[in-house]
């Protein structure tokens, strides 16, 4: 399933993405309160701005609009990443400015990483792997980071470990979302990064 595959009745692309960001907005304010399966159609709308009768010019039917969510996250983190590599080099640092710009993205959006990683159970099945498809992408991002560094003599790790070193970095940027309520009674966002760093890479080199 692709974001082009969600049904709108309207032609016009720019509007299609304005009022589906509005949507998305509205949902995500409703779901931290309520949940998706406690929250109707009709009051995405109005906390959106918008008429109900509006809001079915964009979509099919209410599941889309947590996909639209779930993507929406995903490429705002995709594309934060992939500006991070941007800034060129294939050594050890490079690899710490991904991690760097993931946790910060993750600060940024923990409400919405949070409501999205709570809510996938409630995607239509034919969304789910398109979902999925994503994180694996992200992880991909990360992992490719790994292997360049690796092959610029930066670590030494097999190709699983490169594998596995991309997962567990992406996880530590989650655990900032998920276990925020006792993380920041310790430390700020920079410690925190300082310290997976470290763990992550520096026990490696």
């Amino acid at each position: 399933m692709e974001k082009n595959l969600v049904p709108s009745i309207v032609k016009d692309q720019h509007l299609v993405k304005r009022r589906r960001e509005q949507m998305v907005n509205a949902a995500v304010v409703l779901l931290k309160k309520k949940g998706f399966d406690r929250i109707t159609t009709r009051e995405i709308a109005r906390e959106a701005g918008f008429s109900i009768g509006t809001l079915y010019e964009y979509i099919g039917r209410k599941e889309d609009i947590l996909y639209l969510v779930c993507d929406s996250i995903f490429e705002e983190v995709r594309d934060r990443l992939e500006a991070s590599l941007t800034k060129g080099g294939n050594g050890i640092d490079s690899l710490e400015e991904v991690i760097s710009s993931l946790f910060k993205v993750m600060d940024e959006m923990q409400d919405e990483v949070l409501v999205m990683y709570q809510e996938t159970k409630s995607l239509p099945k034919n969304a789910l792997p398109y979902v999925l498809k994503k994180d694996e992408e992200l992880t991909k991002i990360i992992e490719e980071t790994i292997l360049n560094v690796r092959e610029a003599g930066g670590i030494s790790l097999s190709d699983k470990e490169c594998w596995l070193l991309a997962h567990n970095i992406i996880v530590s940027g989650q655990m900032w979302t998920f276990r925020r309520w006792a993380l920041r009674k310790t430390c700020t966002l920079e410690e925190y990064t300082k310290m997976q760093v470290n763990l992550l890479l520096h026990k490696l080199v």
